[in-house]
Order: C-alpha cells, then sequence, then structure tokens
C-alpha cells in the first residue's frame, strides 16, 4: 500500500521570514514540509506531489519569503498569509 501524498501545500508558518541572501540560485519550499524552511531539503519526496520553485537571487540583501505556501508572487510573501484562518 502506498502513501497518500499531500497535493496542497501545508503552512510551514503564517507569517513570513527574512533572511539575508547572497547572489546565487536558491530552492524554496513549495510543500510546506522541509526542516529547512524556507529552503526545500527534499522532504517533498515522501510527503508531496509537489515539487521546489528554483529562484535566483540576483543582488545581495533581505528577502521576505512566503511560509504560508499560498503567495500567488512564489517564493515572495504577498500577504497572502493575512487570509488563512
Amino acid at each position: 500500500m502506498q502513501n497518500k501524498r499531500e497535493s496542497a501545500p501545508q503552512p510551514a508558518a503564517k507569517a513570513p521570514i527574512a533572511i539575508d541572501c547572497k547572489p546565487g540560485d536558491y530552492y524554496w519550499c513549495t510543500c510546506g514540509f522541509s526542516n529547512n524552511q524556507p529552503f526545500c531539503d527534499g522532504t517533498h519526496r515522501e510527503k508531496s506531489e509537489l515539487r521546489s520553485f528554483k529562484f535566483t537571487v540576483e543582488e545581495a540583501g533581505r528577502v521576505h519569503f512566503c511560509m504560508c505556501k499560498q503567495t500567488k508572487s512564489a517564493p515572495y510573501c504577498d500577504g497572502s498569509h493575512n487570509n488563512l484562518d
């Protein structure tokens, strides 16, 4: 019997997280199960049908990452957490 894999993201938190990032490629967790939030650690392979989201930081600076996983502008917070119960 195969384990059921989630098709909807699970909020990791109800507020964004601000992280200072250096230029380079990153993988944002879309499923909410990663133990390395907001970044992907591969947990989705076992628990979710969702995949990581690759993005590039062009200039060093503070990034406000979505943690509720409901943003329409991934991986950045767009305030969607304000609509959660």
